[in-house]
């Protein structure tokens, strides 16, 4: 059965761009965007979409429609309905923040390569790697010519180029990436920091997806170990190193060992994140596909129905997350003999998961 990819939720960074225009304007402006960060930290994306429209048509208002503040909602805006997995209405506005940036910048600002980086995930996130990798490149050499080969910005541009290539399989070009990235971290920031363990954990699905479980596990626990000892033991960031660590058991067959790691990130991600959160339903459904394998339906149905019931309502009925769980659900009906509500949901997921393509 296929399952929502083990990774972080991608945390909405937006812009600390100042809106130069009246006094109540701008204080409206930022306010706005604190509204904006805490829905989307609560994965209520459809009200932060809201409330981020409403801040670019201030800014618009406020200024000439083409400031880099204006840009700058632009792309929370983009990054939104990307998360919602509303790809058609996020490109045209990363656009529109990439030629204004480029525009009132110049073609070289850091600010660029921010939208440049913003528009190649999504590009990416729909598969169109041809497009996303010149996007990802350009705003690497950006970074390096600005800050310097080892910075920790361009750390992360090496990241997200190593996981481009990862998911296509080009591991060759991915590891070194990685590895660069890791060492970067390690040098500017020591070996116990947070983004080490995010460099570490992108190494250990690396190694995850080419069978070497044994470079994959040590990794894996090394990063839940950071996490846990700089925040704690009920952080969101080490559920997802739990959820990391248990899918690479899983993996290999080892369901006695991924199931409790499992259960706990659902505990933490219920208590600091809600029971209705969008991680909470990545963690449901990585539990049913756990069960389901081993033909416990009766435990996976409604953990799967709950995470569908979270979906829908947080990101909309046609995200490619509710189209994934669907097609979990039909194959678990397949596997229980019920064909016509196996067929409905698998008609349903089709449906959605080809408005990606």
């Amino acid at each position: 059965m296929k399952k929502i990819v083990l990774a972080a939720t991608t945390m909405l960074l937006f812009a600390a761009a100042q809106l130069p225009a009246q006094a109540d304007a701008g204080a409206d402006w930022k306010a706005l965007n604190a509204q904006v960060t805490a829905l989307s930290r609560q994965g209520n994306y459809i009200g932060a979409i809201d409330i981020a429209t409403q801040a670019l048509q201030l800014a618009e208002t406020s200024l000439n429609p083409n400031h880099p503040a204006v840009a700058t909602s632009l792309n929370d805006l983009a990054t939104l309905y990307k998360a919602q997995g509303q790809y058609a209405k996020a490109e045209p506005l990363f656009q529109r923040a990439l030629t204004i940036r480029e525009n009132a910048l110049g073609p070289n600002h850091l600010e660029v390569a921010d939208s440049l980086n913003g528009l190649a995930e999504l590009l990416d996130d729909q598969s169109q790697y041809s497009k996303a990798e010149p996007l990802y490149q350009r705003a690497l050499a950006i970074r390096e010519k600005a800050l310097g080969q080892d910075h920790p910005v361009v750390a992360q541009s090496l990241n997200d180029l190593g996981e481009m290539y990862s998911v296509q399989r080009i591991y060759t070009k991915a590891e070194p990436l990685y590895q660069r990235a890791l060492a970067i971290r390690e040098q500017a920031f020591g070996p116990n920091d947070q983004r080490v363990a995010q460099s570490l954990s992108s190494l250990a699905l690396l190694y995850q997806n080419i069978g070497q479980y044994d470079k994959a596990e040590p990794m894996n626990q090394r990063a839940l170990a950071i996490f846990e000892n700089a925040l704690g033991p009920n952080h969101p960031n080490v559920a997802v190193s739990l959820n990391n660590l248990a899918g690479l058991y899983r993996r290999q067959g080892q369901y006695a060992k991924a199931e409790p790691l499992w259960q706990r990130a659902l505990t933490i991600r219920e208590k600091a994140l809600g029971p209705n959160h969008p991680d909470v339903a990545q963690s449901l459904n990585n539990l049913a596909e756990l069960y389901s394998v081993q033909g416990q339906y009766a435990k996976a149905e409604p953990l799967y129905q709950r995470a569908l019931t979270i979906l829908e309502k947080t990101l909309g009925r046609n995200h490619p997350n509710v189209g994934m769980t669907l097609h979990n659900l039909g194959m678990l009906y397949g596997a229980t003999s019920r064909v016509d509500e196996a067929a409905a949901m698998e008609q349903r997921a089709k449906t959605i998961l080809a408005m990606q393509r």
